[in-house]
């Protein structure tokens, strides 16, 4: 079965939809047919993408909402299921970045990545199931976490928490759709994607010289960062990737294969109890874009 078999007429609610994968993800379920609502912070980005895709001869309507506040997104909940019939897809993407060690993490930085990257997730999910468990018909929730869900990365360590922890969330979540038995008609599926091209390394979250954190060290790893990006794939491949997993019936959505290597790595290191340990080589190929 195809993507566009699957998810074709139906509403495409996505998260941090001004950028990246989430604009990726925007315009591919687009060209899928798919009426799409543009959630973010971002209102000039939301609005300059839904004037690309109406003029391209779709729907898309643009929604400011801040996924870290829970009644802004019941608020979008409500609107999507008043005004459109309700939502095929929602797609939990929102979700920002921050380099440096943890002990020089500003406490307002860590609050801003749980709020955003895990929080955000949550309210999604709680405003929107219920609506799609009600209906009774085909849906489908995306958590988007990432490579970092299953992999130690120093240097950005409230990252990989929270994508440690939307991958839990995503696993137990669609546990408890089959405990409550509406797995006949709403699918849980995780999202992890491999390096996309995105601006969350230039609008992570540093450290303060006033507090005598090593700055050095934590930009140093951001220049790291945009080298890796500088191979990472194109946000609109990557979601036709993800879109047509996700028609297959798979749980993980993994956008480079390399994705899948890194699962198995931490599935080996977790079975013969290894510590942690840093890692020389770039992981993804500049063969990925």
């Amino acid at each position: 079965m195809t993507a566009r078999d699957v998810f074709c007429g139906g509403v495409a609610v996505i998260t941090g939809a001004g950028s990246g994968i989430g604009a990726g993800l925007a315009r591919h379920a687009h060209r899928l047919g798919m009426t799409v609502v543009l959630a973010d912070i971002d209102a000039d980005g939301i609005a300059a993408l839904r004037d690309e895709l109406c003029t391209a001869g779709g729907t898309a309507v643009d929604i400011l909402c801040d996924v870290r506040d829970p009644d802004a997104v019941q608020g979008l909940a409500d609107r999507v299921y008043r005004d459109l019939g309700g939502a095929r897809l929602l797609v939990n993407n929102a979700g920002i970045e921050q380099f440096g060690y943890l002990w020089d993490t500003p406490v307002p930085n860590w609050r801003r990545v749980v709020d955003v990257n895990i929080s955000g997730v949550f309210h999604g999910v709680r405003a929107f199931l219920p609506k799609m468990m009600a209906v009774d018909e085909p849906a489908w929730v995306w958590n988007v976490a990432s490579v970092g869900a299953v992999v130690t990365m120093p240097l950005q360590t409230p990252y990989i928490v929270s994508k440690h922890a939307v991958l839990a969330m995503t696993e137990c979540l669609c546990a408890e759709v089959q405990l409550a038995g509406h797995d006949h008609h709403i699918q849980v599926q995780a999202v992890l994607p491999g390096p996309v091209v995105s601006n969350i390394f230039e609008s992570a979250g540093g450290v303060d010289a006033a507090e005598g954190a090593d700055i050095g060290a934590a930009e140093t790893h951001r220049e790291t960062m945009l080298g890796i990006k500088a191979d990472a794939m194109d946000p609109l491949a990557a979601a036709e990737t993800l879109f047509q997993q996700a028609a297959e019936g798979r749980f993980y959505l993994l956008t480079h294969p390399e994705v899948g290597a890194a699962m198995a790595e931490r599935a080996e290191v977790l079975a013969t109890q290894r510590r942690p340990v840093l890692r020389a080589e770039r992981r993804f190929r500049a063969d990925r874009r």
